[in-house]
């Protein structure tokens, strides 16, 4: 072994369409992508090209949001969420074969706990995710999932005078 020095890559923020008041706190390596009106990024988030995410939406520090990910308006994301597009279909990781990634679709008004695990599914609007969560499959009605794998605990309250 000799004394080398590393090839070093930076995060940084670049090629960003962001909407109006969008804060993001580095470091984070948020790059190719849409955030939209008054979006908050946490420190030590990746957000890789192509995502989009909807207005007022907060995602939380250490999460990693990959490519073919959309995120609705009013969501948030917790610390340390990952987001999965390579189910190693093939029998290990896709190695560059983008055509084996599958995308992720978060409805409005998702909550998602820290540390939850999102495979490439769909989830409707109005649902909230506990921490820990792994999904793994679509959630098409609203309400409180939880375990690994997600299973649905109860409707979502949304009479405000019961919270």
């Amino acid at each position: 072994m000799t004394d080398r020095l590393p090839t070093l890559w930076k995060a940084q923020i670049r090629d960003v369409i962001c909407g109006d008041r969008v804060k993001i706190v580095e470091p984070a390596n948020v790059y190719e992508c849409t955030l939209s009106d008054d979006c908050f990024v946490g420190p030590f988030v990746e957000i890789q090209k192509g995502v989009q995410i909807g207005a007022r939406t907060k995602v939380q520090s250490h999460s990693f949001i990959c490519e073919l990910v959309e995120i609705g308006q009013d969501c948030f994301i917790g610390h340390g969420v990952m987001f999965i597009n390579d189910l190693f279909s093939s029998g290990g990781p896709a190695r560059g074969n983008r055509t084996l990634w599958k995308e992720t679709r978060i409805g409005n008004r998702v909550s998602i706990g820290s540390n939850a695990t999102i495979l490439p599914v769909n989830i409707c609007d109005d649902v909230v995710i506990g921490a820990g969560t792994v999904v793994t499959r679509d959630i098409d009605v609203s309400g409180v999932y939880a375990g690994n794998p997600a299973r649905f605990m109860r409707p979502l309250n949304t009479d405000p005078a019961q919270n």
